[in-house]
Parts: C-alpha cells; structure tokens; sequence
C-alpha cells in the first residue's frame, strides 16, 4: 500500500508538469477515431504516404516472391508450440494489453498509473505508425499468406477481417518498430534489448502466417518514416521528454520475472 501511495503522487507530480510541457497538457482528452484506437499525434498533418516511396510488393513468380514463399515454409513448424502463443499475444493491440508488449525489454512495467505520459505515448503513435501503412496497404492489395498456403492463423478471430485487409505493407509491423525506435531514445541504455524485441515482434506477423518476410520489411520502413516525422512534432516531443522522467522514477515497478522468461523462451526458438 505504501509503495501504491508513493507511485500515486510521483503521478500525480509528473502530471503537473506535463501540462507545462510546450504550453500543452499532454494528457488531455484525445478523440478517438473508433472505439480503442486514439487520434495520433500527426493528425492535423499531411498523410504520409507510403504508396509514394515503398517499391511494389514481389510479383508472382519472382524471386522475391520464392524467397517470400520459402520464409513462411520455413515457420510451419512453429504452429501450435510457444512461438505461435507468443505471435498472438503480439498480435493484440488494444490496451492496457498492448502497453506491455516491450516491458520485459524495457524492464519496467507500463501502466495507464505508473507511466501515464509513456502509456498515453504508446497509445497516440499507435495510430501514426499504423495508418502510414494504409495508403501503401490500399495500392496494392496483396494476398496474406494464408489465403495462398491454405494454413492456419495465431488469430482466428480475425480471420475475416485480415482477408480483405491488404498484406503490404504490415502495420503490425510499422507499430512494433516505430515503439521499438521510440523506447529506444526513451531509454538507450535498453535499446539492444528493444530493437531485438522490435525485430521479434515483426517475425511475430510471420509466424502468425498473416504477412509475408516483404510485408515486414517494408512496414519496419513504414514504421521508421512515421517516427522521423514525429520529431518535429512538438506535442510528441513534450510527451516523450515527460515518460522519459517517469522512466527515471527510482521506485519504478518491474515486469513479472516468470512472465518475461516465458517470453524470452518463447522468442529464442526463433533468433
């Protein structure tokens, strides 16, 4: 209960500041743009259009498309065991769920209490590094893999939703890297072990037989173009100067240790 209070008012401290940080509150009310997902950071700007600088997705037949073919074959073997358990839990992008995805590479817990500026964080770029995909995503409309394979998905609830939603780029992808490039400057003395869970979490989508090894490369440059924009960004920038101050926080929760040793299993059967 004490350590509880003690967090409490650390919040409520940074949160006094925060309003101060370029003349905004960093932690006003945000519309969202349907249930669970909140307006981005790059809302009032220019789109980025991913269209414009990704190449086009392997044509049937190349060897970009039998080096694709030959990626997912080689993950087959995944299905069912701790790798494809971990590839859903990945797949989950709604919070407070989706905040935990990096904690055991970050080594401290991310909550809507402990970390409100980070958490608020993760939320609003969530939309910025996920909807860069769509311009891309629409232009090209190219097959899932498992519309092609015939196999299984780690999630099969969203079946019907991933069979009319375009393969490339993957925004799962743009998310999992622009998070991992974001913490990484949040945090740089974990940055290795958050670009290795970045990486992970993008072979996540392949394991999950729901995006081709192409998909994921050109939604980690998808990814990477949304976070040089948020730089100039100032509401961005204000928020990430406030979760880094909760990131220094003395008394800083960590993850559960068997959690993240199951994680850590699970993702060494695939380096």
């Amino acid at each position: 209960m004490k350590r509880l209070i003690t967090t409490l008012l650390t919040v409520l401290a940074l949160t006094a500041c925060q309003s101060d940080n370029a003349g905004q509150d960093i932690l006003a009310p945000v519309q969202e743009l349907r249930h669970g997902l909140m307006q981005g950071y790059l809302h009032e700007e220019p789109p980025l259009n991913s269209a414009a600088f990704l190449p086009p997705p392997p044509a049937s037949g190349s060897a970009h498309q039998a080096a694709d073919d030959a990626a997912s074959e080689a993950l087959k073997g995944l299905e069912g065991g701790p790798r494809w358990t971990q590839a859903a839990v990945d797949a989950e992008l709604h919070f407070p769920a989706a905040a935990q995805i990096f904690s055991c590479a970050l080594d401290a817990s991310v909550t809507e209490v402990q970390t409100p500026a980070l958490y608020r964080l993760l939320q609003r770029s969530l939309s910025d590094f996920g909807l860069a995909s769509y311009p891309a995503k629409r232009a090209h409309q190219r097959q899932r893999p498992f519309l092609i394979n015939g196999g299984e998905i780690c999630t099969p609830d969203d079946r019907e939703m991933l069979e009319t939603d375009g393969s490339y780029p993957s925004g799962h992808s743009a998310i999992g890297w622009g998070w991992a490039l974001t913490l990484s400057q949040l945090a740089p003395a974990r940055a290795e072990a958050l670009l290795t869970r970045g990486r992970a979490y993008v072979q996540s989508r392949m394991v999950c037989n729901v995006h081709w090894l192409s998909d994921t490369q050109a939604g980690m440059a998808v990814g990477a173009a949304a976070f040089a924009r948020l730089q100039n960004n100032p509401l961005f920038q204000a928020t990430m100067a406030a979760a880094r101050q909760e990131l220094n926080q003395a008394n800083l929760e960590r993850p559960d240790t068997a959690t993240c040793d199951a994680e850590a299993a699970a993702l060494a059967t695939l380096q």
